[in-house]
């Protein structure tokens, strides 16, 4: 980093000069749709640009799929599952995935920063992303082998369950974890025997066709295809195709019904990971230490863009007053500014709009008489003028059923109520229309289960936060989704049940 000597102009000068040499050495050289394994340009010519959120510079042109290019690589798929990829077994399966895993781990390093550079995430947080990515692919290459459906015999009657692929699959992924939940997806399917047709989210589209360079040779032809592209041409096309037998999609509750809507078209099957509001319940009995610890975490972690985020605090009122004022001394020690430097604690939002539909709700709340205790605009360092920076945010005093409470934000910023009568607190805790996750933090396990138990919620988190662990479902309660994600459930989202029913008479 710069010393505090230097001018906001030479510091902005030197860290666009770190992002345009790192972008020499890690931006892909290929970024037209993957289809079939080669690299083609799209059908139409056209191109959008993917913009780097700490500078505003132009990182590179993409790419525009659109139908034609959703066709191609559907029926690209379709080849290789037909051709190749069906016969398969359980050990090349898990042979491929191990290999994509050992890939994955070779260009950590140049991933990362290529997904800071694209994201604007720290690059401590795209380091953990990536080695996650990894890990599910190692995740489900050791379930691929234990898998072998039921049998059962009944007197002169035998009945064997099979499970088989979908065969072609349509993937989209969101801006905020881009290569993390590509491997959610990627992953699952490919154990379960399926080829993909994978459509990145039209902001961080380069970290996605990086790992399609990388995973080239050791993924045959056809199993893997990545097209980018808005998500009202090639992500409609895709999620309404009818040779698309299953649709997986993260993102907003609003797309997320579109995309229901697409798929009913045919009937294709859905697995949904959509919006979140989650609560944190901290209870009179904490270390308050930990507490703000954990709360900062649970909100400013990916600078607030996580689905499951701990965005509404409920503080008994007994600790409050430490736990407020701990939560704004931490938001003052945080290091907002460029994600390619190590000691960075907040990087920009992914994009403008992005900022300014955090900044419209911060005006909301603002307007409906919310104190701020901290934050509430964008930094005024002269520095990170040209970047999507916002300060991370504590308000306090909104109604519950103000907007900047009930609806999803994706943003740093924490809505904070108070709170003595524990059934008061859990009827709050639920009275909105998501239920991805949440929180409890207590030294009193009995209390801490029964709060996660009232938590109408997918994921609930005791005494920690955001660790998601291989082999523990995840996903949401009510309009944060259908189905779930990371676990041995999810090839049976991959997968259809088949029974035979066989009379040996």
């Amino acid at each position: 980093m710069s010393s505090q000597s230097d001018s906001p102009s030479d510091q902005r000068d030197a860290m666009q000069q770190r992002h345009e040499e790192a972008a020499n050495e890690v931006l892909p050289e290929h970024t037209d749709p993957y289809i079939g394994g080669d690299f083609t340009a799209v059908a139409g010519e056209e191109t959008f640009e993917t913009i780097d959120p700490t500078t505003g510079e132009v990182l590179a042109s993409v790419g525009r799929g659109r139908e034609a290019d959703i066709d191609r690589a559907v029926e690209a798929a379709w080849s290789a599952f037909e051709g190749t990829w069906s016969e398969y077994g359980a050990g090349r399966r898990q042979r491929v995935l191990t290999a994509i895993a050992e890939t994955i781990d070779e260009h950590a390093d140049e991933l990362a920063r290529l997904e800071t550079l694209d994201n604007g995430k720290p690059v401590s947080e795209a380091t953990i992303d990536v080695r996650g990515t990894a890990e599910q692919f190692r995740y489900f290459a050791g379930l691929v082998r234990g898998d072998s459906g039921e049998t059962m015999a009944e007197g002169s009657r035998y009945g064997q369950v099979i499970e088989e692929p979908y065969g072609v699959v349509g993937q989209i992924v969101p801006w905020n974890f881009p290569l993390l939940i590509t491997s959610w997806k990627l992953a699952p399917a490919l154990a379960a025997g399926n080829c993909s047709v994978l459509k990145p989210a039209e902001q961080t589209p380069l970290s996605v066709l990086r790992l399609a360079e990388l995973v080239d040779d050791v993924v045959p032809n056809g199993v893997i295809n990545i097209v980018p592209g808005y998500g009202e041409e090639a992500g409609a096309a895709l999620t309404g195709h009818p040779d698309v037998r299953k649709v997986a999609f993260t993102g907003s509750t609003a797309v997320g019904k579109q995309v229901m809507k697409s798929a009913a078209e045919h009937v294709t099957d859905v697995t949904l990971e959509l919006g979140g509001k989650s609560p944190v319940v901290v209870f009179p009995d904490v270390d308050t230490r930990k507490a703000v610890a954990l709360v900062s975490s649970a909100i400013f972690y990916n600078t607030g863009e996580c689905c499951e985020a701990g965005s509404r605090l409920f503080v008994h009122e007994d600790v409050a007053d430490d736990v407020l004022d701990g939560l704004v001394a931490a938001i003052d020690d945080m290091t907002i500014g460029d994600p390619l430097d190590e000691e960075t604690d907040l990087g920009p939002k992914v994009s403008g709009e992005q900022v300014e539909r955090t900044m419209e709700y911060l005006e909301q709340a603002q307007d409906e008489g919310g104190q701020f205790l901290a934050g509430g605009d964008r930094p005024d360092d002269e520095a990170l003028a040209g970047g999507c920076f916002v300060e991370p945010t504590l308000i306090e005093g909104l109604d519950h059923d103000s907007g900047a409470v009930q609806e999803e934000i994706f943003g740093p910023v924490l809505d904070v109520f108070r709170w003595e009568d524990y059934d008061e607190m859990i009827e709050l805790a639920n009275d909105v229309e998501y239920g991805l996750a949440g929180g409890v933090i207590s030294e009193d396990i009995t209390q801490a289960n029964r709060a996660a138990r009232d938590i109408e919620a997918g994921y609930i988190w005791i005494n920690s936060y955001h660790d998601l662990v291989p082999g523990l479902p995840f996903g949401g309660y009510k309009q944060s989704g259908i189905g779930r994600e990371l676990s041995a459930d999810t090839l049976d989202h991959y997968r259809q049940t088949k029974t035979i029913n066989l009379s040996l008479r």
